[in-house]
């Protein structure tokens, strides 16, 4: 039922932002009662950490562990951020957009949750065998263009697109 309850909370919130994610109409969503919601979630702030939390499960699962060849983090990262071809973050069930938008709906509390995520990736960026220079930058290329994707605000499209990944990930090759 956990699970069904985020399912639905997740979809809520990438067709209808954080004003979409009320308890009623996420448990109607997920079709559970209002009680067997809150027996998981005592309220929305709760509910919307627990989505955030399940994301960066699943996001860190497709991460390398510690000690993976030089850049395979940095990589790993452009990888699970942007698809190589140039698709609709809503076709590419973009994850992160829909944890950015957990975080942001969330309140200072969850907020926080991936502000510590993000200290413990940027350390595993900068310690990936790569400069840390480089490697943060690709980080920041990355998470700006998901920014921009989530938006659409003029991400790169088609071959712009293309080459603008393919660079990124050549950055992330360089020093491997």
């Amino acid at each position: 039922m956990r699970d069904r309850i985020l399912d639905a909370a997740e979809r809520m919130l990438v067709s209808g932002g954080a004003d979409a994610i009320r308890l009623d109409a996420v448990a109607a969503r997920a079709e559970v009662s209002k009680g067997g919601l809150l027996h998981h979630f005592r309220s929305k702030q709760a509910l919307v950490e627990g989505v955030l939390e399940r994301l960066v499960e699943r996001f860190e699962a497709t991460l390398p562990p510690p000690g993976s060849p030089p850049g395979a983090f940095t990589r790993a990262w452009l990888d699970a951020s942007i698809p190589e071809a140039d698709v609709s973050a809503r076709e590419h069930g973009d994850q992160v957009s829909v944890a950015l938008l957990a975080a942001l709906s969330g309140g200072p509390e969850v907020l926080g949750v991936l502000r510590g995520c993000y200290e413990r990736w940027q350390r595993r960026i900068a310690d990936d065998g790569l400069d840390p220079v480089t490697a943060t930058l690709v980080r920041l290329a990355v998470d700006g263009w998901w920014m921009a994707r989530l938006l659409d605000l003029a991400p790169p499209r088609d071959d712009l697109h293309v080459q603008v990944r393919a660079r990124l990930a050549a950055m992330a090759g360089e020093g491997a």
